[in-house]
């Protein structure tokens, strides 16, 4: 039996724009808190509240690009985690949580150094729980390229880790949005990259060259005349090389599974890591619908629940 209805595509944390009649169910509730980062900025956690036991396992998921607790995958999984007992936070990258960060700086798809203080600092918290982290899109890459960076010393933190849709070659991933049906995905992000982009742009002028964020048509235009120069890269084509996860996948040493769809449009199926690419400890899913985060599943007008289930399934072996 499929768990596709047929393949769907959802920009991530927009799946109503897409199938308004989508069944996502009501959102959980969510107590929010709020950290400070080492360098003088803060984080949005919003943490799931239901009646698990005070040492109940804790999935962390990071979102996608312009994601959020709101976004239809983490609705879908905190459900399936209150359902269960389990305890769940979705931090929000910086400017994500509905205020602007403090700092010039905002996130990228390579940030794993703000994935590893989040990481550490929840091991902290907790010393005695099972945590996992899972991170979608743009969160997915970045939360893989932490575990190949940390290779033996990612367990410190978590004992396992899922990325699902995440451009793991953000090269490869580019170009597809440049071009066909997928530059309409691009296009549809642009829109409120650049609305972010200006508001920055007036609380910090000069930033970055304006008139190049404006007339940005692609995603390369846009990381090229902000996100690089914003994080410290020399130009988009630098970013993409720097940020991927791929070549990082063969430092995993704790429990990894990998999601990706092989009609995402963000990333070709060519682009797709062989078992050849990642460590032993890395389980590669490529099924063959789902898109950009879609799997939707069952009867018109369909649910979100087997992505859920599967990322559980595969927590639930490594406990």
């Amino acid at each position: 039996m499929t768990p596709y209805r047929a393949p769907v595509w959802l920009p991530g944390g927009h799946a109503q724009t897409i199938w308004p009649v989508l069944r996502k169910g009501a959102p959980p509730p969510y107590r929010r808190e709020r950290w400070d980062t080492p360098d003088g900025d803060f984080i949005d956690i919003d943490w799931l509240e239901s009646e698990q036991a005070a040492d109940a396992p804790l999935v962390v998921l990071f979102h996608g690009l312009e994601g959020s607790s709101a976004s239809h995958y983490a609705g879908a999984l905190m459900r399936a985690l209150a359902r269960r007992g389990w305890a769940g936070a979705v931090p929000h990258f910086r400017g994500c949580s509905g205020e602007p960060n403090r700092l010039p700086r905002a996130y990228h798809s390579g940030d794993s150094a703000e994935i590893d203080w989040i990481l550490r600092r929840m091991r902290s918290r907790f010393p005695q729980r099972t945590i996992f982290a899972a991170g979608v899109s743009l969160g997915g890459n970045a939360l893989l390229k932490w575990a190949g960076e940390q290779e033996g010393a990612a367990r410190d933190a978590v004992q396992a880790v899922a990325g699902v849709c995440a451009p793991l070659d953000l090269t490869a991933a580019g170009q597809a949005l440049q071009q066909g049906l997928s530059l309409l995905y691009a296009k549809h992000f642009l829109v409120t990259l650049k609305g972010s982009s200006q508001a920055k742009l007036a609380r910090f002028p000069g930033l970055f060259d304006e008139g190049r964020m404006r007339a940005a048509e692609t995603l390369h235009d846009f990381d090229d005349a902000v996100t690089a120069p914003l994080h410290g890269f020399r130009d988009a084509a630098d970013y993409w090389r720097r940020a991927s996860s791929k070549p990082w996948l063969p430092g995993i040493r704790l429990p990894a599974l990998v999601i990706n769809a092989l009609n995402d449009p963000f990333l070709p199926r060519q682009a797709l890591p062989g078992a050849k690419e990642v460590s032993a400890s890395v389980t590669l899913d490529y099924p063959a619908g789902g898109g950009h985060v879609g799997f939707v599943s069952g009867a018109f007008p369909g649910h979100l629940d087997w992505l859920p289930r599967r990322l559980l399934a595969f927590f639930d072996r490594t406990v």
